[in-house]
């Protein structure tokens, strides 16, 4: 139960920074989006009540299968790297829509 309520919170905080002006705010929320992924992968894969893997050790059928956690890994490097690139564009791009500008196309003098 836990679970699936951390999954909800994480999935409502993500989805509220996406929407929210402002590159940062949108790489948060995306980086909230794929927790939230993650966790509904693993929870897929139920392991707690499972055996290890192990050849020779655990039979087929009660172990646990190893394939989610290697998504959840995989995923966690892939959206790692996404969060990265992410924020470089954030830092490198100067219009980010979050300042007026004004009508006539000339900057403010500050």
């Amino acid at each position: 139960m836990t679970l699936a309520l951390m999954i909800g919170v994480l999935t409502a905080g993500g989805v509220y920074l996406m929407l929210q002006r402002g590159m940062v705010r949108v790489v948060f929320g995306l980086s909230l989006l794929t927790h939230a992924v993650n966790l509904m992968l693993l929870t897929a894969g139920v392991s707690a009540w499972r055996a290890e893997p192990l050849a020779g050790v655990n039979s087929a059928e009660v172990s646990a299968d190893p394939l989610p956690q290697a998504f959840v890994l995989t995923a966690i490097v892939i959206a790692f790297a996404v969060t990265v690139f992410m924020l470089s564009l954030a830092v490198v791009s100067r219009d980010d829509d979050t300042h007026e500008i004004p009508a006539t196309g000339e900057e403010h003098e500050t």
